[in-house]
């Protein structure tokens, strides 16, 4: 992992007497991709709007590179390129008279480098084209290759897939992995699609009601050597005596579900669990694992009755 890019410290938000963000810690280390996730209201675009400096922090310290937002602004926000919720642009403006205008507010920006974020993100047809013409996947775009202008060390993309097609959410997963391992850049990703931030993040971040209920890795279960629950099933004769060896030589609770044994278990006990149920001469014909979903996760820890 690479060193820390961004690092929040006990970083609250009130409004009024309303704390919306409550004591908020953690860290993103460079060439890591960090989804931020939660229910809606539970203040991850705030979260997002107080690290790029739209929104005053309440209480605590939001630090990139170490320098922090508060005291160093400038030197702070230099290294970030960011979408927060939609993108704003020109719509009298073609898409290259936008990247145009932005690229002149930041110093060192060639013409070489708008024509790569322009390829980067896929718009070489369109983009002479007025905003006002363009459909909100590629105003997404436009967004995305406007915060890239200026080689971020930190990209920050609130909902970066929202109105795009199942080929353009693809491109836009693989550009962001891309940045994190070609480029190094720590990314951080606020959506409501777990099924893409599975895929697209190293680490996750849980948000509800503005506190960080839980930070996990994403595909650590992949690791063999750790213990990691799955759901397993097993259709097998004898389903009764089946159950029974399983709680008696085990301890496992099973149930049985149309004919097929059912339970969690860690993987690593699955053939020993074969092996006795040959011993006891049982037939075994078929074996099934699942392993957990980020989606799984998510509402085990923020529980079923929350509308994502």
């Amino acid at each position: 992992m690479g060193n820390t890019a961004i690092e929040l410290i006990d970083v609250h938000k009130s409004i009024g007497r309303k704390k919306i963000i409550k004591g908020l810690t953690f860290s993103i280390h460079e060439g890591e991709v960090f989804g931020l996730i939660g229910p809606n209201g539970a203040g991850k675009t705030t979260t997002i709007r107080m690290i790029v400096g739209l929104m005053d922090i309440t209480d605590g310290d939001v630090r990139i590179f170490g320098n922090s937002i508060q005291t160093h602004f400038k030197e702070a926000i230099e290294h970030v390129g960011a979408i927060v919720e939609n993108p704003e642009m020109y719509s009298f403006l073609s898409g290259w008279q936008n990247l145009k205008h932005y690229a002149r507010m930041i110093p060192g920006i060639t013409t070489e480098r708008i024509h790569e974020v322009i390829k980067l993100v896929g718009l070489e047809k369109a983009i002479h084209q007025k905003v006002s013409r363009y459909s909100l996947g590629m105003r997404q775009r436009l967004g995305v290759a406007q915060a890239l202008l200026h080689k971020p060390k930190v990209l920050i993309l609130d909902e970066p897939t929202n109105g795009l097609d199942p080929a353009g959410i693809r491109e836009v997963r693989q550009y962001i992995r891309r940045l994190a391992t070609k480029e190094n850049v720590a990314v951080i990703v606020s959506s409501h699609l777990l099924s893409e931030i599975e895929l697209m993040c190293d680490r996750i971040g849980i948000i509800q009601n503005g506190e960080l209920i839980s930070i996990q890795s994403v595909h650590e279960d992949e690791d063999i050597n750790l213990q990691n629950i799955r759901d397993i099933t097993i259709k097998v004769t004898e389903t009764e005596q089946a159950v029974s060896i399983l709680q008696e030589e085990f301890d496992i609770e099973a149930e049985v579900i149309n004919g097929t044994i059912s339970f969690q278990e860690e993987k690593e006990k699955i053939p020993s669990i074969v092996k006795t149920f040959v011993n006891y001469d049982l037939t075994i014909y078929q074996i099934g694992t699942k392993r957990l979903t980020l989606e799984d996760k998510f509402f085990d820890v923020i529980g079923e009755n929350v509308i994502e």
